[in-house]
Protein backbone atom coordinates (compact mmCIF):
# COMPACT_ATOMS: atom_id res chain seq x y z
CA UNK A 1 0.00 0.00 0.00
CA UNK A 2 1.36 3.32 -0.61
CA UNK A 3 1.39 5.96 1.92
CA UNK A 4 -0.42 8.89 1.66
CA UNK A 5 0.91 10.81 5.00
CA UNK A 6 4.45 9.90 6.23
CA UNK A 7 5.49 12.19 10.46
CA UNK A 8 8.70 11.03 11.15
CA UNK A 9 10.50 12.75 14.28
CA UNK A 10 8.26 15.52 14.09
CA UNK A 11 9.03 18.12 17.06
CA UNK A 12 7.34 21.44 17.19
CA UNK A 13 8.00 23.99 20.43
CA UNK A 14 6.04 26.63 21.89
CA UNK A 15 6.82 28.30 24.76
CA UNK A 16 4.79 26.22 27.09
CA UNK A 17 4.52 23.14 25.06
CA UNK A 18 6.39 20.89 22.95
CA UNK A 19 5.22 17.90 20.00
CA UNK A 20 8.40 16.00 20.31
CA UNK A 21 9.73 12.99 18.30
CA UNK A 22 6.08 12.08 16.78
CA UNK A 23 5.70 9.87 14.08
CA UNK A 24 3.02 8.27 12.32
CA UNK A 25 2.07 7.02 8.89
CA UNK A 26 -1.80 6.75 6.71
CA UNK A 27 -1.24 4.38 3.99
CA UNK A 28 -3.93 3.98 1.32
CA UNK A 29 -6.80 1.88 2.35
CA UNK A 30 -6.29 2.65 6.21
CA UNK A 31 -8.40 5.09 8.57
CA UNK A 32 -5.79 6.09 11.49
CA UNK A 33 -7.47 7.52 14.37
CA UNK A 34 -5.23 10.53 16.82
CA UNK A 35 -6.49 10.57 19.84
CA UNK A 36 -5.27 12.09 23.06
CA UNK A 37 -6.56 14.75 26.01
CA UNK A 38 -7.02 18.24 25.29
CA UNK A 39 -3.85 20.13 24.88
CA UNK A 40 -1.62 16.75 24.17
CA UNK A 41 -0.72 17.42 20.64
CA UNK A 42 -3.45 15.96 17.82
CA UNK A 43 -4.11 19.91 16.29
CA UNK A 44 -0.54 20.62 16.41
CA UNK A 45 0.09 17.54 14.79
CA UNK A 46 -2.53 17.96 11.54
CA UNK A 47 -1.68 21.71 11.39
CA UNK A 48 2.46 20.80 10.99
CA UNK A 49 1.06 17.55 8.41
CA UNK A 50 -0.84 20.74 6.41
CA UNK A 51 1.95 22.98 6.15
CA UNK A 52 0.32 25.72 8.45
CA UNK A 53 2.74 26.22 10.91
CA UNK A 54 6.45 25.46 10.99
CA UNK A 55 8.47 22.81 12.71
CA UNK A 56 11.52 22.45 14.27
CA UNK A 57 12.76 19.32 13.68
CA UNK A 58 11.75 16.10 11.42
CA UNK A 59 10.33 15.30 8.27
CA UNK A 60 6.93 15.13 6.49
CA UNK A 61 5.74 14.14 3.38
CA UNK A 62 2.43 13.81 1.82
CA UNK A 63 1.66 11.42 -1.05
CA UNK A 64 5.58 10.78 -1.59
CA UNK A 65 6.28 14.52 -1.52
CA UNK A 66 9.03 15.81 0.82
CA UNK A 67 7.89 18.67 2.33
CA UNK A 68 11.32 19.87 2.80
CA UNK A 69 13.87 20.51 5.74
CA UNK A 70 12.95 21.11 9.32
CA UNK A 71 12.81 24.98 10.32
CA UNK A 72 10.28 25.74 7.53
CA UNK A 73 6.80 25.10 7.15
CA UNK A 74 6.39 22.47 4.79
CA UNK A 75 7.05 23.45 0.74
CA UNK A 76 4.73 21.28 -0.82
CA UNK A 77 3.91 22.36 -4.69
CA UNK A 78 0.39 23.47 -3.28
CA UNK A 79 -1.85 22.95 -6.33
CA UNK A 80 -0.48 19.41 -6.72
CA UNK A 81 -1.74 18.46 -3.35
CA UNK A 82 -4.20 21.00 -2.65
CA UNK A 83 -6.60 18.66 -4.74
CA UNK A 84 -5.91 15.21 -3.07
CA UNK A 85 -6.37 16.40 0.50
CA UNK A 86 -10.17 17.24 1.69
CA UNK A 87 -9.72 18.79 5.67
CA UNK A 88 -12.09 19.25 8.35
CA UNK A 89 -11.22 21.12 11.48
CA UNK A 90 -13.13 21.30 14.39
CA UNK A 91 -15.06 24.88 13.71
CA UNK A 92 -16.45 26.22 10.48
CA UNK A 93 -14.37 28.30 8.44
CA UNK A 94 -16.41 29.88 6.20
CA UNK A 95 -17.37 33.20 6.32
CA UNK A 96 -20.59 33.86 8.41
CA UNK A 97 -21.80 36.11 5.96
CA UNK A 98 -21.72 33.64 3.24
CA UNK A 99 -24.57 31.60 1.64
CA UNK A 100 -24.12 27.90 1.30
CA UNK A 101 -24.37 28.93 -2.62
CA UNK A 102 -21.69 31.32 -1.99
CA UNK A 103 -19.25 27.93 -0.48
CA UNK A 104 -20.33 25.98 -3.84
CA UNK A 105 -19.19 28.77 -5.89
CA UNK A 106 -15.77 28.92 -4.02
CA UNK A 107 -15.40 25.63 -4.18
CA UNK A 108 -15.60 25.74 -8.23
CA UNK A 109 -13.34 29.03 -7.81
CA UNK A 110 -10.27 26.37 -6.09
CA UNK A 111 -10.70 22.77 -7.39
CA UNK A 112 -10.51 21.50 -10.91
CA UNK A 113 -11.61 18.72 -9.84
CA UNK A 114 -14.86 20.53 -8.07
CA UNK A 115 -17.77 18.09 -8.48
CA UNK A 116 -20.87 20.14 -7.85
CA UNK A 117 -23.60 17.58 -8.24
CA UNK A 118 -21.95 15.65 -5.26
CA UNK A 119 -22.05 18.65 -3.20
CA UNK A 120 -25.20 19.50 -3.68
CA UNK A 121 -26.67 15.79 -2.78
CA UNK A 122 -24.49 15.95 0.29
CA UNK A 123 -26.16 19.36 1.17
CA UNK A 124 -29.46 17.77 0.35
CA UNK A 125 -28.82 14.95 2.64
CA UNK A 126 -27.58 16.96 5.49
CA UNK A 127 -30.60 19.51 5.08
CA UNK A 128 -28.58 21.88 4.21
CA UNK A 129 -30.68 24.70 1.62
CA UNK A 130 -28.46 26.73 -0.29
CA UNK A 131 -30.11 29.68 0.79
CA UNK A 132 -29.06 29.42 4.33
CA UNK A 133 -25.91 31.46 6.01
CA UNK A 134 -23.37 29.92 7.65
CA UNK A 135 -24.14 32.22 10.87
CA UNK A 136 -27.05 30.65 11.23
CA UNK A 137 -26.22 26.89 11.12
CA UNK A 138 -25.33 25.45 14.30
CA UNK A 139 -21.50 23.73 15.35
CA UNK A 140 -23.11 20.18 14.49
CA UNK A 141 -24.51 21.94 10.90
CA UNK A 142 -21.42 23.89 10.18
CA UNK A 143 -19.58 20.60 10.80
CA UNK A 144 -21.51 18.63 8.09
CA UNK A 145 -21.13 21.75 5.48
CA UNK A 146 -17.27 21.94 6.14
CA UNK A 147 -17.58 17.91 5.62
CA UNK A 148 -19.43 18.19 2.06
CA UNK A 149 -17.15 20.54 1.15
CA UNK A 150 -14.29 18.65 1.47
CA UNK A 151 -16.02 15.04 -0.01
CA UNK A 152 -16.77 17.43 -3.14
CA UNK A 153 -13.64 17.85 -4.76
CA UNK A 154 -12.73 14.21 -4.95
CA UNK A 155 -9.76 13.90 -2.35
CA UNK A 156 -7.32 11.23 -2.20
CA UNK A 157 -7.36 11.74 1.91
CA UNK A 158 -9.49 13.49 4.61
CA UNK A 159 -7.83 15.05 7.77
CA UNK A 160 -10.88 15.31 10.22
CA UNK A 161 -10.55 17.26 13.53
CA UNK A 162 -13.45 16.44 15.77
CA UNK A 163 -15.74 15.96 12.17
CA UNK A 164 -18.30 14.48 14.29
CA UNK A 165 -18.02 16.93 17.21
CA UNK A 166 -21.50 18.13 18.20
CA UNK A 167 -23.44 15.71 16.12
CA UNK A 168 -25.87 13.52 17.95
CA UNK A 169 -25.72 9.73 17.77
CA UNK A 170 -27.72 9.38 14.85
CA UNK A 171 -25.64 12.17 12.48
CA UNK A 172 -22.43 11.27 13.55
CA UNK A 173 -23.58 7.15 12.48
CA UNK A 174 -24.74 9.53 9.15
CA UNK A 175 -21.43 11.18 9.15
CA UNK A 176 -19.47 7.26 9.74
CA UNK A 177 -21.71 5.31 6.90
CA UNK A 178 -20.40 8.85 4.29
CA UNK A 179 -16.96 8.18 4.91
CA UNK A 180 -16.83 4.28 4.80
CA UNK A 181 -18.04 4.83 0.89
CA UNK A 182 -15.26 7.16 0.78
CA UNK A 183 -12.93 4.49 1.63
CA UNK A 184 -14.43 1.89 -0.61
CA UNK A 185 -12.01 3.25 -2.79
CA UNK A 186 -8.92 1.60 -1.46
CA UNK A 187 -6.35 3.88 -2.58
CA UNK A 188 -8.17 6.51 -0.04
CA UNK A 189 -6.84 6.87 3.49
CA UNK A 190 -8.32 8.94 6.92
CA UNK A 191 -6.72 10.97 9.31
CA UNK A 192 -9.07 11.13 12.11
CA UNK A 193 -8.26 13.16 15.12
CA UNK A 194 -10.83 12.81 17.50
CA UNK A 195 -12.36 12.46 21.37
CA UNK A 196 -15.28 10.15 20.72
CA UNK A 197 -13.46 6.93 20.69
CA UNK A 198 -16.36 5.27 19.63
CA UNK A 199 -16.54 6.55 16.62
CA UNK A 200 -13.45 5.44 16.29
CA UNK A 201 -14.27 1.97 17.12
CA UNK A 202 -16.29 2.01 14.20
CA UNK A 203 -14.46 2.76 11.41
CA UNK A 204 -10.54 2.45 12.68
CA UNK A 205 -7.82 0.28 11.74
CA UNK A 206 -4.91 1.91 13.47
CA UNK A 207 -5.10 3.91 16.96
CA UNK A 208 -2.35 6.61 17.87
CA UNK A 209 -2.69 8.12 20.93
CA UNK A 210 -0.44 11.41 21.95
CA UNK A 211 0.27 12.24 25.62
CA UNK A 212 2.00 15.71 26.40
CA UNK A 213 3.38 15.88 23.34
CA UNK A 214 4.60 12.09 23.02
CA UNK A 215 3.46 9.24 20.94
CA UNK A 216 2.14 6.88 23.93
CA UNK A 217 1.30 4.71 21.52
CA UNK A 218 0.42 3.37 17.96
CA UNK A 219 -1.17 -0.07 17.66
CA UNK A 220 -3.75 -1.92 15.65
CA UNK A 221 -7.68 -1.02 16.65
CA UNK A 222 -7.98 -4.82 16.89
CA UNK A 223 -5.50 -5.10 19.30
CA UNK A 224 -6.85 -3.29 21.49
CA UNK A 225 -10.75 -4.02 20.96
CA UNK A 226 -10.13 -7.84 20.20
CA UNK A 227 -6.83 -8.59 21.71
CA UNK A 228 -6.62 -6.77 25.36
CA UNK A 229 -8.82 -6.69 27.84
CA UNK A 230 -9.93 -5.33 31.43
CA UNK A 231 -10.49 -7.13 34.55
CA UNK A 232 -12.39 -5.64 37.06
CA UNK A 233 -10.35 -7.43 40.39
CA UNK A 234 -10.70 -7.63 44.27
CA UNK A 235 -7.96 -7.02 45.97
CA UNK A 236 -7.41 -10.64 46.74
CA UNK A 237 -7.25 -10.97 42.63
CA UNK A 238 -4.17 -8.87 42.66
CA UNK A 239 -2.49 -10.40 44.92
CA UNK A 240 -2.98 -13.31 43.15
CA UNK A 241 -1.86 -12.45 40.01
CA UNK A 242 1.54 -10.46 41.65
CA UNK A 243 2.23 -13.68 43.43
CA UNK A 244 1.76 -15.69 39.79
CA UNK A 245 4.69 -14.17 38.43
CA UNK A 246 2.74 -14.44 34.92
CA UNK A 247 2.26 -10.56 34.58
CA UNK A 248 5.72 -9.86 34.41
CA UNK A 249 5.44 -6.01 33.79
CA UNK A 250 3.12 -6.17 31.34
CA UNK A 251 -0.21 -5.20 32.80
CA UNK A 252 -1.35 -1.80 33.76
CA UNK A 253 -3.79 -1.48 36.96
CA UNK A 254 -5.94 1.41 38.13
CA UNK A 255 -7.20 1.60 41.12
CA UNK A 256 -11.05 3.61 41.89
CA UNK A 257 -13.48 2.98 45.01
CA UNK A 258 -14.74 0.10 43.90
CA UNK A 259 -11.44 -2.25 43.05
CA UNK A 260 -8.83 -2.34 40.97
CA UNK A 261 -8.78 -2.61 36.80
CA UNK A 262 -6.39 -3.96 35.00
CA UNK A 263 -5.31 -3.84 31.59
CA UNK A 264 -4.27 -7.20 29.49
CA UNK A 265 -2.52 -7.46 26.41
CA UNK A 266 -4.08 -11.01 25.24
CA UNK A 267 -7.14 -11.95 27.09
CA UNK A 268 -7.53 -15.23 25.64
CA UNK A 269 -4.50 -15.80 27.26
CA UNK A 270 -5.59 -14.50 30.48
CA UNK A 271 -8.91 -16.28 30.45
CA UNK A 272 -6.96 -19.85 29.75
CA UNK A 273 -4.81 -18.92 33.17
CA UNK A 274 -6.89 -17.64 35.10
CA UNK A 275 -10.27 -18.62 34.34
CA UNK A 276 -12.11 -18.19 37.38
CA UNK A 277 -11.75 -14.30 37.23
CA UNK A 278 -13.99 -12.73 34.34
CA UNK A 279 -12.49 -10.62 31.67
CA UNK A 280 -13.97 -8.45 29.47
CA UNK A 281 -13.00 -6.77 25.95
CA UNK A 282 -11.82 -3.34 26.35
CA UNK A 283 -12.93 -0.46 24.87
CA UNK A 284 -10.21 2.46 23.16
CA UNK A 285 -11.13 4.82 26.29
CA UNK A 286 -10.42 2.59 28.25
CA UNK A 287 -7.15 1.48 27.29
CA UNK A 288 -6.04 4.59 27.23
CA UNK A 289 -7.07 5.86 30.28
CA UNK A 290 -5.36 2.41 31.60
CA UNK A 291 -2.12 3.29 29.45
CA UNK A 292 -2.26 6.53 30.77
CA UNK A 293 -3.28 6.04 34.23
CA UNK A 294 -2.06 3.22 35.11
CA UNK A 295 0.70 1.71 37.03
CA UNK A 296 2.74 -1.64 36.10
CA UNK A 297 1.25 -4.61 37.64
Amino acid sequence: MGELIKVEHLTKRYDDFALRDASLCVESGRVVGLIGSNGAGKTTMLKAILGLISVDEGEISLFGIDSGKSRHAAQYDIDSVKERIGVVFDTCAFLTTMRIKDVEFLGRASYSKWDSALFERLCKKFDLGFKKRVKDLSRGMGMKLTLAFALAHHPDILILDEATAGLDPLARDEILDILRDFMSDENHGILMATHITTDLEKIADEVVCIDNGRILFSMPKDAICDEAGIVHCRKSDIDRLQSSGWTNGQFKMLSHGYGVDVLVPDRLAFASKFDDIPVERVSIEEYMALTLKGESL
